[in-house]
């Protein structure tokens, strides 16, 4: 029989936190979604707030939360490069004041708690595919910076809260995700190419699109989630989940063109401050300690969000 949990998913309207307040109420479990609505939406999760079970909270992580709890998945935080330079002092404030509040909240509770960390960690690698021991190569004052450190201060506030207080913690480092409920205007690669060619429009390529992505379908990733959290108190991370299939930006266009049947053309521009030329997740680790890796093929989870991104039309 399965024990009920009262779970808490910060950033649970987003894209990601509403797959897994989803995922979670489907297992049994009381789930409390806090979101303050800044990137995530009400429509994301409107289905389940008839559910006894799901309770929604508008609350901002920067300031703290007194609630009782046994799980705790930290995903608040802007998480596209349009939003999280769009107001970058609130982005660092929400990565590094959310995971304080958040640890605070699970030392009270002695819940377990797990970090929605980023590939971002890892900046522009110097070490490919990227393994969990690498310490990557991150420009701390550049554009991307307010993303890339404060989610590399929330691991070390993760792993000091774990050696001073032994507190239960989990850290994923999470790949390239993609799937329904993303935001169609959010800047990310899927959600870019997917609107652009659903318009016809031109579709835009920063550099010469050899740069590589894997991409990671979303009911993956969610399950790589809850088989952390459920993983022994020793497994702790960080670990990566992501997909390991790499596949070059312009090979993603052309896919989502032949998909849409769109009369789009590839128009080309220059790259960005600080855009990592190549990201590719090492999954041993979440393999050998979760026996987790992705199912969904990159062409049957372009299927599904391309439908989901029709409504937007």
């Amino acid at each position: 029989m399965h024990l009920k949990k009262r779970i808490l998913v910060t950033g649970g309207a987003g894209f990601l936190g509403s797959h897994l307040c989803e995922r979670l109420l489907e297992k049994g479990n009381d789930v409390l979604c806090l979101d303050n609505y800044f990137t995530g939406t009400k429509e994301n999760v409107e289905h389940l707030i008839s559910n006894s079970n799901f309770e929604l909270l508008r609350h901002d992580v920067t300031f703290p939360l007194y609630v009782e709890v046994d799980e705790i998945y930290n995903l608040a935080c802007p998480a596209s490069p349009i939003h999280y330079q769009y107001d970058p002092v609130q982005t660092t404030k929400t990565a590094v004041h959310g995971a304080i509040n958040m640890l605070g909240l699970a030392k009270r509770t002695k819940a377990t708690i797990m970090q929605a960390s980023t590939s971002e960690v890892y900046g522009d690698p110097q070490v490919h595919p990227q393994t969990e021991d690498y310490w990557g190569h991150v420009n701390p004052i550049g554009t991307r910076s307010c993303y890339d450190e404060g989610k590399r201060c929330a691991e070390t506030l993760f792993f000091d809260y774990f050696r001073q207080h032994r507190l239960k913690i989990k850290v994923a480092r999470i790949f390239n995700t993609y799937g329904p409920n993303m935001h169609p205007n959010d800047g990310r690669v899927v959600s870019n190419f997917i609107m652009q060619a659903l318009k016809d429009e031109g579709i835009t390529i920063y550099g010469d699109g050899s740069q590589s992505r894997s991409f990671c379908y979303v009911s993956d990733m969610v399950e790589g989630f809850i088989r952390l959290m459920e993983s022994p108190d020793d497994v702790i991370g960080p670990m990566n989940l992501g997909n390991p299939g790499e596949f070059t930006i312009k090979e993603l266009a052309e896919k989502i063109i032949e998909l849409t049947n769109s009369k789009s053309k590839l128009i080309y521009k220059p790259l960005p401050e600080d855009d990592p030329t190549q990201r590719q997740p090492d999954i041993t680790f979440a393999k050998q300690k979760l026996d987790w890796e992705p199912h969904v093929k990159l062409e049957a989870g372009l299927v599904k969000t391309i439908k989901y991104f029709k409504n937007f039309m």
